[in-house]
């Protein structure tokens, strides 16, 4: 199967499969050293078959070298180099003809090797040898140079002892054949220098150049240059010629290095390879040198074999003893380098915990910082958005943290899974993520958060619970003279507002939202001061029963009278006391009143003071530590019955935390009554009826309103009120607005209602005048009244 690689002029490289050209090179190859073998036992009668194949040898490493040169991706310096082995491999096609001539130029085989054949091969073995010699080099400390240059010092005395005792000691029968002792001695010194460049390379490494193309390479030159010292042994033999080993050897051996180097990554070779502590060479080389002195002496016996056996032995024992301490030396740098190693990884696994959160595994706040700063210096689009799950605390107090955070992986990994590699999603803390969004148009951001959000909102299981969980994402673009700090401000100023308009969706930052936010402090700041100002005060609407509208409680109200504004409405400075905490001291300012207000009516008019007296407590009330203990406190100062006084929670609150759970069982022991909220308005469930002691349910106005018409709302409105029967609970319909709302409502089972059909919320002389007239309806005395 073909990989593309880009840059490569081809288009793609083979890695399955060798070339067509390479098969040919090695078949040309193995065709003439078999033929070279061959010749060592038989006469060839036409010996210029063997000599045919070898240009072409020479010509496809040529072609070889020259790809590697078209490769885009690799450095010129490295293309430089193929491109002068792809000179010096077509010399060769042209040294080896050149030799082919000479080796017939009297119609007989001869090995005759003309001054021009020899200057060729000596000028080429030269650029090959400069080549790899002028490569640079991977750092390498003083003490390794110096190691190098004895194990160098040790290759090249065994090299040369060899070279002396089978080759240069022959020369005179070399002369005798060939009438010049020049090429041997030529081919003696290159293959001594070439050996020497081996060395170099396997122990320096060169720069960019594939490390196992190089060896492949160096180990060519160093055989084609020890294999032409062969000549001497085959003077006898004409037709034979100790070009078909070298020539045919340097080129195939090219050919494959350049191959490797072609399918080689673009990095393969800028990584140094660590540097022995021991090379094997110098050991093969004494054990050479051994090995030669036992054969030189063998002729002789005597003492002299003696001596040589003697002293090859002691050099073998002090050889293994060296290598033994080697070992241990060996074993002992293996267990540093594996404590060095852990002790990296450990670096590694924190520095990855200083810049990652610990629970999903993607970048914090520092990390995120770090590239929104790179990418504001970067220049260019991009956008920054922040996104917070909703109800994300009612999740975490009901289910637990566990199911918590394994909600907080999930979506972690829904973002990520649908962002490109150059985006960042990060997690700030909590149940808040942020994105860097770089390289986008605003549609395509705004595409893509919309993506997000239904992606996150898909249904999950988790523990057993099957939830859908929404989110609310706030999104800026990115100026001059922004920080990360200003762009996760107005993000969250935008994330905010996505919120007040539902959740479940994306908002872009705009600046009016920030004026917004301004004028929201500013208010915040007066409703701290109003009750220091006086400004607010409690209106009570009566609870009636049905059908004749006599009173049956009432529900305390709070009103807000703002010295520029006029009146601020309950839904606009509730939810602003709920964000900005100051809710507690408002909540327990309401409390105190209601209750005062209602033991006043309890001692005034005694059996006749309104049964229930409701007062709204927010959940953030419910979770003040010793909240209960301070109701009842407040209940025996004043003398009120408990069982008056009823605390109205939202769903939402019991669900929000289970101190507040904890709370509301507290005020039940107490004796006061619990009313459930605005049920069916949030996350509704049947199970709160039975664990949470609610002894009044009160049916939402939105419910109501479709009362009087065939509606989902009506089928609700008939079923809870069968359930609050079953239950023994008091069902109240909040909203009444009309007298056919009224009736549909009565006719159906309901026995207690408030609204405007039936009273406004009033002062509390207006409940006063109510009281003395208990026999009337509501709406009656109301009429008197007025």
């Amino acid at each position: 199967m073909a990989e593309l690689r880009p840059g490569h002029p081809g288009g793609t490289t083979w890695r399955n499969r060798p070339e067509a050209t390479t098969v040919a090179g090695l078949i040309l190859c193995l065709f003439d050293l078999g033929w070279f073998a061959i010749g060592l036992v038989h006469r060839w009668e036409h010996p210029i078959v063997g000599w045919i194949p070898m240009p072409f040898g020479a010509a496809l490493a040529a072609y070889a070298c020259r790809r590697v040169t078209r490769r885009g991706d690799l450095a010129r310096g490295t293309r430089r180099f193929w491109g002068q082995m792809g000179l010096a491999c077509a010399a060769l096609a042209v040294a080896i003809v050149s030799n082919m001539i000479d080796a017939f130029h009297d119609g007989e085989p001869t090995q005759w090797i003309s001054t021009r054949t020899l200057a060729v091969y000596m000028a080429i073995l030269g650029v090959a040898i400069w080549a790899l010699l002028r490569l640079p080099t991977w750092q390498r400390t003083r003490r390794d140079w110096f190691r190098f240059a004895l194990d160098a010092g040790i290759l090249l005395l065994a090299n040369s002892a060899f070279m002396w005792h089978y080759s240069l000691r022959k020369i005179d029968l070399w002369t005798s054949q060939t009438g010049s002792a020049l090429p041997t001695v030529a081919i003696t010194l290159v293959a001594s220098i070439s050996m020497l460049t081996f060395v170099k390379v396997a122990f320096a490494g060169a720069g960019e150049i594939d490390r196992r193309a190089l060896h492949i390479l160096s180990a060519g030159v160093a055989a084609s240059a020890v294999t032409g010292t062969v000549s001497v042994f085959i003077a006898d033999r004409p037709y034979l010629s100790s070009t078909f080993v070298a020539a045919t050897l340097a080129a195939a051996i090219t050919q494959i290095a350049a191959n490797r180097q072609l399918r080689a990554p673009q990095d393969g070779g800028s990584v140094p390879a660590p540097a022995r502590q021991a090379s094997v060479l110098p050991y093969l080389a004494a054990a050479g040198m051994s090995a030669l002195l036992i054969a030189v002496a063998v002729p002789g016996g005597g003492e002299v074999l003696t001596i040589a056996v003697c002293a090859v032995a002691m050099t073998l024992l002090v050889m293994v003893r060296q290598l033994a301490v080697l070992r241990d030396n060996g074993r002992l740098l293996r267990t540093v380098d594996a404590n060095l190693r852990q002790l990296r990884d450990y670096q590694a696994q924190l520095a990855h915990q200083v810049s990652h959160d610990t629970l999903t595994e993607i970048p914090n706040r520092a990390l995120f910082n770090e590239r929104v700063t790179a990418q504001l210096a970067a220049g260019g689009p991009f956008q920054v958005a922040l996104l917070d799950l909703d109800d994300f605390k009612v999740i975490n107090d009901r289910l637990g943290h566990g199911t918590g955070d394994a909600l907080l992986k999930v979506v972690s990994r829904r973002l990520h899974q649908r962002l490109e590699p150059t985006d960042t999603v990060a997690r700030l803390g909590g149940d808040e993520f942020t994105l860097l969004l770089p390289g986008r148009t605003a549609d395509q951001t705004a595409a893509l958060l919309r993506d997000l959000v239904g992606a996150v909102q898909e249904p999950v299981l988790l523990h057993g619970q099957d939830m859908v969980v929404r989110i609310s994402a706030g999104v800026t673009t990115a100026k001059d003279g922004d920080t990360p700090e200003e762009l996760l401000r107005r993000a969250d100023v935008a994330m905010y507002s996505a919120k007040q308009g539902g959740g479940g969706r994306s908002t872009w930052f705009d600046p009016m939202m920030d004026k917004l936010a301004d004028a929201d402090a500013k208010l915040g700041h007066d409703l701290r001061q109003a009750l220091i100002r006086d400004e607010l005060f409690v209106l009570y609407q009566p609870i009636v029963e049905l059908p004749h509208g006599r009173l049956a409680g009432v529900e305390a109200l709070v009103r807000w009278r703002h010295r520029e504004h006029g009146l601020v409405s309950p839904a606009v400075f509730i939810p602003l006391a709920e964000r900005n905490g100051s809710i507690i001291e408002l909540g327990w300012w309401i409390l105190e009143q209601v209750v005062r207000q209602a033991a006043e009516w309890e001692r005034e008019y005694g059996p006749l003071a309104p049964e229930k007296v409701s007062v709204n407590i927010s959940a953030r009330q419910l979770g003040e530590p010793g909240f209960a203990g301070r109701v009842a406190a407040l209940l025996k100062e004043t003398g009120l019955t408990p069982y008056r006084l009823v605390a109205e929670v939202t769903e939402t609150a019991v669900l929000g935390t289970g101190e507040a759970l904890d709370a509301v069982h507290e005020l039940h022991q107490i004796g006061m009554r619990v009313a459930l909220d605005d049920f069916g308005t949030g996350q509704s469930s049947l199970s709160l009826l039975v664990d949470t002691p609610v002894h009044v349910l009160k049916v939402d106005k939105s419910f109501v309103d479709g009362v009087t018409v065939s509606s989902p709302q009506a089928v609700i409105v008939d079923g809870l009120i069968g359930i609050t029967d079953g239950l023994a609970i008091e069902a109240v319909a909040e909203g009444v607005e009309t007298a056919e709302q009224a009736e549909r409502l009565h006719a159906v089972g309901y026995r207690f209602a408030q609204g405007f059909h039936f009273a406004r919320p009033m002062p509390p002389e207006d409940v006063a005048l109510l009281l003395e007239k208990p026999a009337v309806s509501v709406a009656g005395n109301l009429d008197n009244l007025n």
